[in-house]
């Protein structure tokens, strides 16, 4: 009797075209690091931060003078964790109290991000082309490429999610690999459970990723979440395909003791490191509460110090909890998770329309408005069915592992729909929605059975895409980077009511 399908799957862990790879990585990166860096010091609110740079600019620069410690007189208390104003402050650090020196820690990640997005998409399509064309895209995108050249916070959390990632797409393929060598060996079934995978170091990288994304903004908990179920669904995958008698039993057997270790206790111990400074400080924020506002007893055998800490997040969770509609906080230009993948509601940064030079008798118009490039962000639903249908339907792994990722930054925030919420919370759908449209990219040019007329075909209609892409990036670029243009301009860049 033939078998319908081979006994064990082919030995593809990862592309093999290494050379060429990394030379259209290279270019792609060269590319980032000249939108990304390119006039990165301008606008400036006359040469103050614009936007919520207000806030972790000056954040950074106390934490380079008061001992690592900042605090935000405006709130009375700080809001986010430290890790995105401590990677600010290396910026300013090198440069000063600039739009350069706020910026440019931000615009590395942003084109280090290119690069990681370039290399995953390559080794998730097995296409170095594909890759290449992940990477043009993202640097096309309004999104991505607004976040790296403004000091907030966003940008860190999207660069160290997408840096986890990575990580966990190849530790899935080393496992591969070690499962298919315990195959060939014999000790795939020597046990019902399959056999040990041995220490996973890629893994461990990314759980101190996501740690480093928990310490930027607490919405990388998400990523936790939904990264750690996506690594065992891995673990089940490679143990039933490798035909271990008991892959569920095997993978809690084997997988689940060293997953919460990697996935919970790691990002924990990473959280509470960042916090360091904190700690040892004498005048930081709520630093010695125990005896104070809280009893000197605990339940729990607790450090003060740590005790100290809860009582502080406490405090900046009750901050965040009432920054909700009902309580009275409106913005004119937050929005809702519903508006996010089609980029109706995004958000202006900043804007000056009096007495600025260049349109002759009228005032010209310099905006910075964080906003999706068209092109991509308003085929996001069409994009998001294929991926589903390919996921679900077809059980293509590659569409399913982008839409784990997509959903992480995309379905937590309507459990609260009344929260004060921003289109820049939209930011870490961004890299994932562009490999998603590569991966469609991909299709069409390697559809199977295609002769070579149909290859061509596919090829152009790739290249005519990105191409439009980057014409939409190009025509939208004034309004991304603050450039001056007239009035006229301006209004043709608004292209939906929603924009205003």
């Amino acid at each position: 009797m033939i078998s319908p399908a081979p006994l064990v799957p082919v030995a593809d862990f990862g592309p093999l075209d290494r050379l060429q790879g990394w030379a259209m990585t290279a270019v792609i990166t060269a590319l980032a690091a000249v939108t990304r860096f390119l006039n990165l010091g301008s606008p400036t609110d006359a040469g103050t931060p614009i936007f919520d740079e207000k806030h972790y600019a000056p954040q950074a620069w106390q934490m380079l003078h008061n001992n690592g410690v900042e605090d935000n007189p405006g709130y009375g208390l700080v809001v986010h964790p430290p890790v995105g104003k401590q990677m600010i402050a290396l910026g300013e650090a090198l440069f000063g109290y600039n739009g350069l020196g706020w910026r440019f820690s931000g615009a590395v990640c942003g084109v280090v991000m290119v690069l990681l997005v370039v290399r995953i998409t390559r080794r998730i399509s097995r296409s170095t082309l594909v890759g290449g064309m992940a990477g043009l895209l993202l640097i096309a995108d309004g999104v991505s490429f607004v976040i790296a050249r403004t000091a907030l916070l966003d940008i860190f959390l999207v660069f160290f999610v997408v840096a986890a990632f990575g990580c966990l797409i190849v530790d899935r393929d080393q496992m591969r690999e070690r499962m298919h060598v315990a195959f060939l060996e014999g000790r795939t079934n020597e046990t019902p459970w399959g056999p040990r995978l041995g220490v996973r170091w890629w893994r461990f990288g990314a759980g101190v990723l996501l740690g480093l994304a928990c310490a930027t903004k607490w919405s990388g908990l998400y990523f936790v979440v939904f990264f750690s179920v996506m690594t065992l669904a891995f673990d089940v995958a490679a143990r039933r395909q490798y035909r271990v008698a008991r892959p569920w039993l095997g993978t809690l057997r084997r997988d689940l003791g060293p997953s919460l270790y990697v996935f919970w206790m790691i990002p924990f111990g990473v959280y509470l490191a960042s916090y360091a400074m904190w700690f040892a400080s004498e005048t930081a924020v709520d630093r010695y509460e125990v005896g104070r506002s809280i009893g000197p007893d605990s339940v729990l055998p607790l450090p003060d110090a740590v005790r100290s800490l809860w009582h502080y997040t406490y405090g900046v969770y009750r901050f965040h909890a009432g920054l909700t509609n009902a309580e009275g906080n409106f913005h004119p230009w937050e929005s809702k998770p519903w508006t996010w993948p089609m980029s109706l509601r995004p958000v202006l940064y900043a804007i000056d329309n009096q007495n600025v030079p260049g349109c002759g008798a009228q005032s010209c118009v310099k905006a910075v408005m964080l906003v999706g490039t068209p092109a991509m962000w308003f085929v996001a639903v069409p994009v998001l069915a294929w991926a589903l249908w390919r996921a679900f339907v077809k059980r293509d792994w590659r569409y399913a592992v982008l839409l784990v990722g997509y959903s992480a930054g995309f379905l937590p925030w309507f459990a609260d729909i009344d929260r004060q919420m921003y289109f820049f919370y939209a930011a870490t759908m961004a890299p994932f929605l562009v490999m998603m449209i590569a991966m469609i990219l991909g299709d069409i040019l390697y559809k199977p059975g295609q002769n070579a007329e149909g290859r061509t075909l596919g090829l152009l209609v790739a290249c005519c895409y990105i191409a439009l892409v980057i014409t939409n990036f190009a025509w939208m670029y004034p309004i991304l980077t603050g450039l001056p243009i007239s009035q006229q301009t301006w209004n043709m860049q608004i292209w939906l009511p929603s924009w205003r």
